[in-house]
């Protein structure tokens, strides 16, 4: 598509999303209520439009979105703004409200999700159609210690959550700097994958060490910035205390050092040019694993504890679900098909994941793509848990375990090869 005459115009939104002190915070125990504010929650809208390409970036500082919430805010905002290609990114802070909602951690906050979050991601995504302008955009990364693998091996053999120094995990930190063509900052995106955990099990609200980091980028470059989350699937915070959470203090000691990180990546964009969008649309097709017989899913039930949490609760809730599929004869499938939109805005693509993969899933796609910059994006458009790469099923854990319990027909071992594939396949479509 010939785009000589036409250039790429950006508006940008925010709007503050922070839930009301006494609500339930998402994404440990159901039983974890919020006592104060560190900082205020918000979401941040960008609009990307260039002729007939209308395509809007919306990242909310909340852990997981609902796929069905998901797929209601993007067909919401694309009837109110005209956008056909809508992304909306959780940054996965377990420090905010519940607004995806899942057995053992606690049902979805639907008050919070109705009359704050929803209609403040629409006027977020309003205000950034109207202040649409003329863009251009330079990019630039570092090798950032932030994160690292979380999958702490044991001398037992067991895999349990915590640090692993020898472990794979992405270390490049992206930023997108996008200025007006006279120069004016107008705004920074951040990509990285690491969780947002260094906050623990408290009860404050923050939006945990991603927070700080926006904060100090968005004083020195003087515009707004916005967070992605990446692969982080198995990737914690790179905290002092040798674990995977923290608290508070944490936050700020972690925070500081991504924000050396993102203004040093800032500062290394400094030829911004113009830069054209293009996006491609279809579906990914994803194999599924048989289902359990009706049998060994009864007797598998009896056997666990009723009212457990975290993954307990989960793993009662699939053989429910299995028990339930048979009594409703709902036929078994082979395959899954979910919908994707890939979004490349010059030499940098975007990959949606509503997945929390691994890390190796997003480094292989990014060597296999021909764009020089290829940021998966985690935790968007949707929830369907972890997604492992498959070398690392075999030693189990608790993202294994999640993965392999998910539904009454969980994803095929080889999900990571089939997904990396089909994106692949997808990107063909783009020129």
């Amino acid at each position: 598509m010939d785009k000589t005459n036409e250039v790429l115009n950006l508006g940008v939104g925010r709007r503050d999303i922070t839930p009301a002190v006494g609500g339930r915070l998402y994404g440990y125990r159901p039983d974890v209520f919020s006592s104060s504010v560190n900082d205020a929650l918000s979401v941040t809208a960008a609009a990307f439009f260039q002729g007939e390409a209308k395509a809007i970036f919306i990242s909310a500082t909340v852990c997981l979105i609902s796929s069905v919430l998901a797929d209601r805010i993007k067909n919401l905002v694309a009837a109110e703004t005209g956008a056909e290609h809508i992304i909306i990114s959780a940054t996965h802070t377990h420090s905010g409200p519940n607004t995806c909602g899942s057995a053992g951690w606690g049902e979805i906050d639907a008050e919070y999700c109705e009359n704050i979050f929803v209609p403040r991601i629409s006027e977020a995504a309003k205000e950034a159609v109207s202040a649409l302008k003329p863009a251009v955009m330079g990019v630039g990364t570092v090798r950032s210690r932030v994160g690292m693998n979380r999958r702490q091996h044991n001398a037992d053999g067991t895999i349990s959550l915590g640090q692993n120094p020898w472990g794979i995990f992405d270390d490049t930190m992206t930023v997108l700097r996008f200025s007006e063509p006279c120069g004016k900052p107008v705004l920074n995106l951040v990509h990285y994958g690491a969780h947002c955990t260094a906050a623990g099990m408290n009860t404050e609200i923050t939006r945990d060490w991603a927070g700080v980091m926006l904060d100090r980028l968005e004083t020195e470059s003087g515009a707004p910035a916005m967070f992605v989350n990446g692969a982080e699937g198995d990737v914690g915070p790179r905290l002092s205390n040798g674990h995977t959470t923290g608290d508070i203090s944490h936050v700020r000691e972690l925070g500081g050092i991504a924000a050396l990180d993102a203004v040093a990546a800032w500062r290394n964009a400094k030829n911004c040019k113009p830069a054209d969008i293009f996006a491609a649309a279809g579906d990914l097709v994803l194999p599924l694993k048989p289902r359990m017989p009706y049998e060994e899913a009864k007797k598998r039930l009896e056997k666990t504890p009723e009212n457990e949490i975290n993954i307990a609760g989960h793993i009662r809730q699939h053989y429910k679900d299995i028990i339930a599929a048979y009594d409703n004869n709902i036929p078994e499938e082979t395959q899954m098909t979910l919908p994707q939109t890939l979004v490349a805005i010059g030499d940098v693509l975007f990959v949606p994941f509503p997945f929390e993969m691994f890390s190796e899933i997003s480094l292989r796609l990014r060597r296999y793509s021909r764009f020089e910059h290829t940021l998966c994006m985690g935790v968007t458009n949707g929830s369907h848990g972890y997604l492992p790469s498959r070398d690392q099923i075999c030693r189990g854990g608790y993202e294994v375990d999640v993965f392999a319990m998910g539904r009454a027909q969980p994803f095929a071992d080889n999900t990571d090869d089939n997904i990396i594939n089909e994106n692949l396949r997808l990107t063909e479509k783009l020129p």
